[in-house]
């Protein structure tokens, strides 16, 4: 089981990370996500400024759909920890368990037919390729 570092036992180094998405996120509550990758604060600060910028910085696509896009990834990725924590968000953000099927059965469609796609090995037609 991997070592979840607190706050209170965390170096300087995390602190100031854990400051930070604390500060972000307007909680005071840490997830265990991040108390794991602590072990390591060189990849905790480096993913937590990545995802700071990607999931709430400046964009086109709106917070909602963000969470969205993270949580189709993570079901196709078998993330059962990134399900539930962006499951959760998109659910403060707007999520209905109405969109959430819609969602789900949109995941399932795509793998499925990329999967007829590289089995059938299906050349790309002309007018999609970029």
């Amino acid at each position: 089981m991997t070592n979840l570092i607190e706050y209170e036992t965390a170096s300087d180094e995390v602190k100031a990370v854990y400051d930070d998405i604390r500060i972000t996120r307007q909680t005071e509550y840490i997830n265990n996500f991040w108390k794991a990758l602590a072990n390591h604060p060189p990849t905790l600060r480096r993913t937590w400024e990545t995802l700071k910028e990607v999931m709430g910085g400046e964009g086109d696509i709106d917070p909602l759909t963000r969470e969205l896009i993270y949580i189709a990834v993570s079901v196709t990725n078998g993330c059962e920890y990134c399900i539930a924590s962006h499951t959760a968000a998109a659910r403060a953000k707007g999520l209905t368990e109405k969109v959430r099927g819609e969602l789900f059965a949109i995941v399932a469609a795509a793998n499925g037919n990329n999967r007829l796609a590289n089995g059938y090995q299906v050349p790309i037609d002309e007018q999609f390729k970029a």
